[in-house]
């Protein structure tokens, strides 16, 4: 059995694709993470201007997905981002082990706060010298 870690990925589309197109790109994306992991969450930051101009383009349409595979997946799946036309960027990374998306939980009071009203207690007075 091969060890499992988590990775995140961002992807940039090109806006000549429409936004048909993009939703596709989108899909078969999320498919295909899937297919060969366990796809933990997908954040569409949407369209946004570049730095700077890549393939004569000043926009183009970010998505990020965090996910978690075996160590093979995330090249294969580089492979395809660098021969899927619509894809003009694309970075994936292997997050740090512990670095798991936290799941939203109802907020419980903080510990810290609890543990600084007994900390004021009276400080013992010397006893005066005669």
């Amino acid at each position: 059995m091969a060890l499992k870690a988590n990775y995140e990925t961002v992807m940039v589309f090109s806006m000549k694709q429409g936004e048909d197109g993009i939703q596709a790109l989108i899909e078969k994306f999320k498919a295909l993470i899937e297919k060969h992991a366990t796809l933990q969450s997908v954040d569409e930051w949407g369209k946004r201007k570049l730095a700077y101009l890549i393939n004569k383009e000043a926009e183009g349409y970010y998505v990020l997905m965090n996910f978690e595979s075996e160590a093979e997946f995330p090249a294969e799946l580089d492979r395809i981002y660098k021969i899927t036309d619509g894809v003009i960027r694309s970075l994936i990374i292997r997050k740090p082990e512990g670095s798991e998306i936290p799941a939203k939980k109802e907020e419980e009071p903080k510990k810290e706060e609890a543990a600084e009203a007994p900390a004021e207690a009276p400080a013992e007075e010397a006893p005066a010298a005669e």
